[in-house]
């Protein structure tokens, strides 16, 4: 037989990176911020269901109207200053300088941190960020043509508070200073482009 070698020096250094199965191991879990994914679907979900049986429950319009408004809003302030931060590590608002002047500030976290989301918690976020605005949209198409006039205006503060975090927050993944259109073009550029 021949004698066994060696495989790694004894005066070789070996470097152990702890780091990066560590960072591994948090990603993979689940969900590391259930109670802002919890809120960050229930009012959304909880504005379209009553919504649609709102007249089951209550004869009040007004009642059912303040009731869905108030839900937008939370979903809203919730989204905008809580859930976006948590669970996809983006926020955006607007600031007025000393001028009087209107910024838009949108911003994205650089460097992951140990609170960061995972990408169970960053789907369901995307997800209820696209899916509740169209919803919405199908609302107003519907009650354009079923001619429900009174809750037309509710249906169109659904869409206005939705689509303004959505904007938002595509706002802040594409760097902010980026323009949609660009962003979007040069996806389909190199997607096209042979590999």
């Amino acid at each position: 037989g021949s004698p066994p070698q060696a495989l790694v020096d004894d005066t070789e250094d070996v470097s152990l990176d702890f780091g990066s199965e560590e960072e591994l191991a948090l990603r993979k879990a689940k969900i590391r911020h259930p109670l802002a994914t919890f809120f960050h679907l229930f009012f959304r979900v909880s504005a379209i269901i009553t919504y649609l049986f709102c007249d089951w429950f209550s004869n009040s319009f007004v009642a059912c109207f303040v009731t869905i408004l108030l839900l937008l809003s939370f979903d809203f302030w919730s989204v905008k200053n809580v859930t976006g931060r948590l669970l996809v590590g983006l926020r955006w608002w607007n600031q007025i300088d000393e001028d009087g002047k209107s910024h838009w500030v949108f911003e994205a976290r650089r460097v992951p941190t140990k609170a960061a989301s995972t990408e169970a918690e960053a789907r369901i976020f995307w997800l209820g960020l696209i899916i509740c605005p169209v919803i919405w949209t199908v609302f107003f198409f519907s009650t354009l043509f079923s001619l429900k006039l009174k809750w037309l205006a509710l249906v169109i503060a659904g869409i206005s508070l939705q689509t303004a975090n959505l904007y938002g927050y595509i706002h802040c993944k594409l760097g902010g200073q980026k323009s949609i259109s660009r962003a979007t073009s040069s996806f389909f550029v190199t997607a096209d482009a042979p590999k």
